[in-house]
């Protein structure tokens, strides 16, 4: 196992340099999701020239390329994300943005540079005996490009017995591993209440319904749902991010629109939050003479690691990188993933690489480290070996 390591180290080294300019060159050109059309025929061209079956299209502009090899009858799912955010970018690199208003802050450049790059690998030795399928995913953020690729029959055209994916995290020292058995990262809800009064002129009040009024009121008990109806050993967020009302402020508008954002790591809570928000809002709108219109679309759903597949990714870290490399105290995390649609239907984990001191993830000042495209490529193909062997452990 040590000859192998040293070997594949060796090899994905000689690689580093044309895997850091791609990463570069898909930083200066960042598109936004389902229009990562030159990113997605990159992905495309590359794993076709390594001899990869290539499918394009699925789920807008995502990439499926299958591999084979042996007579192995496990199958493999590997994703990436691919798109950029509506973001200026301002960090003043050489490789910055090319495309004005749009940014790669998220690391999605680095994910799908660290998939080819053990794309080539896997195609070049070939040392495992089953199916892969490398996922190009994308419009990750907020798309659910994920769940889009799904739909147009992901799993059914490629199945697969585990899916993987990756995360590059910042504040966590550079390479090192993180795993989450169980919930790992929020559901995320976005909704919409509009309260919707009478207006009429502010010195005149009795003429009129304030929705003002009634939305301070609703938005003061939104605060006592995580207080007061969920356990506390369930961890929640319920928060208003915009308010939107009037024009001038001697005018009393005639509503109020707000927007808010609910995460939860359970199911159970967050449907509970679901019911609660609708109720609260619809009783304080009324209490004030005013009605609640609550739009309420489900957003990204919890994603939840499975227990056998989170093991053995681990295993496969400790196995080739030491324990030294991961993290033992790696904790859920509140942001929120697609990649929990692919777990909703697949067994398998998403993991974390430390992206070291950086600037957080969707900061303007992002940027993905470049040191640690080589041991997460390394770690993609001592997983596929693994998972893929004739005596998988």
């Amino acid at each position: 196992m040590g000859r192998q390591a040293d070997d594949a180290e060796a090899k994905i080294g000689d690689y580093l340099d044309e895997a850091v300019a791609l990463r570069r060159d898909l930083h200066r050109h960042p598109e936004l999701a389902y229009n990562e059309h030159r990113t997605s025929e990159l992905v495309a061209d590359r794993l076709s020239a390594w001899g990869y079956q290539v499918t394009r299209g699925v789920g807008g502009t995502g990439v499926v390329g299958t591999l084979q090899s042996g007579n192995g009858t496990r199958r493999l799912g590997i994703r990436a994300d691919m798109d950029a955010l509506p973001i200026a970018e301002a960090t003043g690199l050489s490789y910055a943005s090319g495309n004005a208003g749009k940014m790669h802050a998220c690391g999605h450049d680095g994910h799908t540079s660290i998939l080819l790059t053990s794309a080539r690998y896997l195609a070049e030795t070939r040392d495992f005996s089953g199916t892969l399928n490398l996922i190009f995913q994308p419009a990750e953020e907020g798309g659910a490009g994920a769940r889009s690729m799904i739909r147009d029959g992901l799993f059914k055209r490629f199945p697969c017995d585990a899916v993987f994916g990756l995360h590059n995290w910042p504040g966590v020292p550079a390479g090192q591993f993180g795993f989450i058995t169980g919930p790992a990262m929020a559901s995320v809800d976005k909704v919409t209440i509009r309260i919707v009064g009478k207006g009429g002129h502010g010195a005149r009040p009795q003429e009129t319904v304030d929705p003002v009024v009634a939305s301070a009121s609703l938005i003061m008990a939104l605060q006592s749902i995580v207080a007061r109806n969920i356990d506390p050993l369930d961890a929640a967020v319920i928060t208003v991010g915009t308010i939107h009302a009037g024009i001038a402020p001697n005018v009393i508008p005639d509503r109020v629109e707000l927007e808010l954002t609910v995460r939860t790591f359970r199911s159970e809570v967050r449907e509970k939050i679901r019911a609660r928000i609708k109720a609260l809002a619809t009783a304080q709108a009324e209490s004030y003479g005013a009605t609640a219109e609550i739009d309420y679309p489900s957003g990204y759903p919890v994603l939840v690691n499975h227990p056998d597949e989170t093991e053995f990714a681990r295993q496969v870290a400790l196995d080739h990188f030491g324990a030294s490399r991961v993290e033992n105290e790696f904790r859920p995390i509140s942001a929120s993933e697609d990649f929990a649609f692919m777990l909703q239907e697949i067994p398998g984990s998403y993991l974390f690489i430390g992206n070291g001191d950086s600037a957080p993830l969707h900061s303007p000042l992002y940027n993905f480290n470049d040191e640690i495209i080589g041991p997460a490529s390394r770690y993609w193909v001592k997983l596929a070996e693994q998972y893929l062997s004739n005596n998988p452990s």
